[in-house]
């Protein structure tokens, strides 16, 4: 893995199975349980996609979320390097924005954070290979950061195979997987002990936690299932 962004003290980033499997949820229960551990903790979402112009700034609900979450404020700019609009892919929207989306930008975004914090939580978009550019996609951006994978997997039907498939992904490319959580995102699911028991025996990396579903979940709430000291060794 390559050496840290200088700058920077400690992060990891939160990378998803799929869209939709609970990584910004994850990502804010993560920053409150760093900061009831006394940490000043920050988020950084580098590609947003989906946002609404409020007063002249592009507004995402998910960047909206980290920031409330984090006890460490930051600009904008920073935390959110690219926002678009549309909620597609994001190489898609970029280019319907007539804009390209650059690692170089959002590295030195993650060291001005890294200046003002203990940890930074950054947030992938989508899934771990979802397209930036013709050339790269999200998993170079914990490459580039020289940062250590938590992976959020939602049990739902799939996850064993999409769970198991992201981890190949990221040691193929000499990403190290710190830690997993299960989130419990779909209440029917058949089977889901028996999945989340699957799932244990074939990753070789601390299970951060194992979330409940909840209609209306709150991540200060999430937090307490969150086991952040086996994370000790990288935040």
């Amino acid at each position: 893995m390559p050496s840290p962004v200088a700058g920077s003290a400690r992060g990891v980033f939160i990378a998803g199975t799929d869209t939709g499997v609970g990584k910004t949820l994850m990502a804010c229960a993560l920053l409150h349980g760093l900061a009831g551990r006394g940490l000043r903790a920050v988020a950084m979402k580098p590609v947003a996609a989906g946002a609404q112009r409020r007063g002249g700034v592009w507004h995402n609900d998910d960047v909206a979320q980290l920031r409330a979450a984090a006890n460490v404020d930051a600009p904008q700019a920073w935390i959110n390097p690219y926002c678009f609009a549309p909620a597609v892919a994001p190489h898609i929207a970029a280019r319907a924005a007539g804009a390209t989306i650059r690692l170089a930008v959002i590295a030195r975004s993650y060291a001005q954070l890294a200046r003002r914090a203990d940890v930074v939580v950054v947030e992938g978009v989508g899934g771990l290979l979802v397209p930036l550019g013709r050339t790269f996609n999200a998993a170079d951006i914990p490459l580039r950061l020289g940062l250590p994978v938590v992976l959020v997997v939602g049990l739902r039907l799939g996850c064993l195979n999409h769970a198991l498939l992201t981890i190949e992904a990221l040691q193929a490319r000499g990403l190290r997987l710190a830690g997993w959580i299960a989130n419990r995102i779909d209440p029917g699911m058949a089977r889901a002990t028996q999945n989340l028991q699957a799932l244990r025996m074939r990753i070789k990396a601390p299970l951060i936690g194992d979330v409940g579903y909840a209609e209306n979940p709150r991540p200060e709430r999430m937090a307490r299932a969150l086991h952040i000291s086996r994370l000790n060794a990288v935040i």
